[in-house]
């Protein structure tokens, strides 16, 4: 299906949906929510310094991933900065692959935030990890895997504290199924690049979640 079935008015607000829910702000919006559900998580620092926290993740989960995406366009790595081709994408998974186990890794080491952040890194970089190299046999949809990886993160979580989000499960789930749609209308992907996405965000944050809780 290409993108002439579609008119203007459908695929403009679907690029604009793509920008908003690109993968590499689901980190920051799962610690946002997170700081909206369990605010008691965060009980040993002061409301300043969550915001500081909040804008480390952008940061580091976004700025430099995506600056380092700009870098490679500019130095004529890429053709630009939407990465359409599976070797555009090499480079940048290696660099967020980076990013996401760094991460973990102070996660580790922060005992005045969720634990579940320790498992919700891990399952990103692990993601990240089958991401590249699925890469090198087809274009598995970056977009699928965050926002597969995102629903899960907030299911376990849920499970993990107990509580229910029924409300924050079916948010996600709706902005999932808003993804992959748009992607599938902007002609981006296949629909077994979108599965593919899917399946391969889910299992790594339930491996990530069962190895490490």
């Amino acid at each position: 299906m290409t993108n002439e079935f579609y008119s203007k008015p459908i695929l403009i607000p679907a690029k604009v949906l793509a920008y908003i829910l690109h993968p590499l702000f689901v980190p920051t919006y799962f610690f946002a929510f997170l700081m909206i559900a369990y605010p008691y998580e965060f009980a040993g620092i002061t409301a300043w310094q969550l915001k500081l926290r909040l804008f480390s993740v952008f940061w580091l989960t976004v700025f430099f991933p995506a600056f380092a995406v700009f870098l490679l366009w500019r130095l004529k790595f890429s053709s630009g900065i939407l990465l359409r081709t599976q070797k555009e994408r090499i480079v940048p998974y290696i660099i967020t692959m980076f990013f996401y186990w760094w991460m973990y890794y102070l996660s580790k080491n922060f005992t005045d935030q969720p634990v579940v952040l320790k498992f919700f890194f891990m399952g990103i970089f692990i993601t990240t990890v089958f991401g590249l190299i699925l890469n090198n046999y087809y274009k598995i949809s970056m977009h699928a895997m965050g926002a597969g990886g995102l629903v899960t993160a907030i299911i376990l979580s849920s499970f993990y504290y107990e509580t229910a989000n029924g409300v924050a499960i079916a948010t996600a789930l709706i902005i999932a199924g808003l993804i992959c749609t748009v992607r599938l209308i902007a002609n981006e992907h296949s629909t077994k690049e979108i599965y593919m996405g899917l399946v391969v965000s889910v299992c790594a944050q339930l491996g990530a979640y069962f190895f490490i809780m």
